[in-house]
């Protein structure tokens, strides 16, 4: 059923699906920032990444240090943590509140060796700790693994963005707009916390505002965008969109805590939804809880082929399909008290 745009895409984003794939198709050798005050120990780091075949940049100071990795935007750190003017803990700090430069990984180079240092170390965003005076192999063997992890992340970050675009394109053909409803993701987040879910969960919800219909892309317009009543072979081919969103996303790793929530938002309380007829809680529960701000979006958003409702028969409508045995009526009453809420504290 999947077209050739749905197999392409899914083709494009398999090189991610491991880290043995990935890890092969990047360069081995990178570029790292040496941060030292001290010119003698700054030199001999350096001379021993170099000796390696690495591409080394060195900065004498935290504000220099800063400007280069703006600029550079290296693959690995290694920062002194104990500086005049600034140190370290705070050359970290700003180099993780720096978009441009939050991803790098950062090893503090230190005397130190007492836990609260290293707590600290952490707290600002460092993400190993090498001692002073350096041992060789141990610098190469962490240098090495942490670029290559970088690079990984880096490949896998390409591939969501990729994600991301291609569900732009496809709420573009929807619903006439290029981003998603800011309102759905203001309520699977504000929802979710009205819930309590834990930070991962709301971060999951948040991502499948994006892309739950992400498998749109392989249905043609013909179909997506008819506004009569679709054939019983086109609804057929309508509901492989949530499949076909499932395959493209499960290469990406980090989105695969979402592939229940694609797959199964459209299915029913009373096991007549699809792809798979689940029913009760047999269905993921993030996907219900999903289910909740997707159908009133829907209902309460503007679409080329229908008006908004109101807030109250958007509710009036999930109501009735809980009563139809549709949703998980718990679930509606608590979605229910969480936008009356809202509206009264308007």
């Amino acid at each position: 059923m999947i077209d050739q745009v749905g197999k392409a895409v899914i083709a494009l984003l398999e090189t991610t699906q491991n880290s043995d794939v990935a890890l092969k198709n990047v360069p081995e050798l990178g570029m790292i920032l040496v941060i030292d005050d001290h010119g003698l120990t700054r030199q001999l780091t350096v001379d021993l990444l170099q000796l390696e075949g690495y591409r080394v940049l060195e900065a004498d100071n935290g504000l220099t240090a800063l400007e280069i990795a703006q600029k550079e935007t290296p693959d690995l750190i290694l920062l002194d943590m104990v500086m005049p003017d600034m140190d370290g803990m705070e050359v970290c700090r700003r180099l993780k509140e720096t978009p441009q430069t939050a991803e790098i990984p950062v090893v503090f180079l230190t005397v130190e060796s007492d836990r609260a240092s290293r707590l600290q170390g952490l707290e600002a965003g460092g993400t190993d700790f090498l001692n002073k005076p350096l041992d060789r192999l141990e610098l190469t063997t962490r240098v090495k693994a942490l670029i290559q992890q970088k690079r990984l992340n880096d490949t896998i970050h390409q591939s969501k963005q990729v994600l991301f675009s291609i569900a732009k394109a496809v709420e573009g053909r929807c619903c006439g707009t290029t981003n998603p409803s800011e309102q759905l993701l203001r309520l699977v987040e504000g929802f979710g916390q009205f819930l309590s879910l834990s930070k991962a969960d709301l971060q999951s919800l948040k991502d499948a505002a994006y892309l739950h219909d992400i498998g749109a892309i392989a249905i043609p317009d013909a179909i997506l965008l008819k506004t009569d009543t679709l054939t019983p072979q086109e609804r057929t081919l309508l509901r492989q969109h949530v499949l076909v969103g499932e395959q493209i996303c499960q290469p990406v790793s980090e989105f695969r805590q979402i592939l229940p929530i694609i797959r199964h938002h459209h299915e029913r309380w009373n096991g007549t939804g699809y792809p798979d007829g689940l029913a009760g809680e047999n269905i993921p529960w993030l996907a219900q809880v999903f289910q909740m701000a997707d159908i009133y979006d829907a209902l309460t958003s503007q679409r080329p082929h229908k008006q908004p409702c109101s807030p109250q028969t958007a509710l009036r409508i999930l109501t009735e399909e809980a009563q139809q045995g549709w949703r998980n009526p718990e679930l509606v009453a608590q979605f229910r008290n969480y936008i009356q809420t809202n509206i009264a504290n308007q």
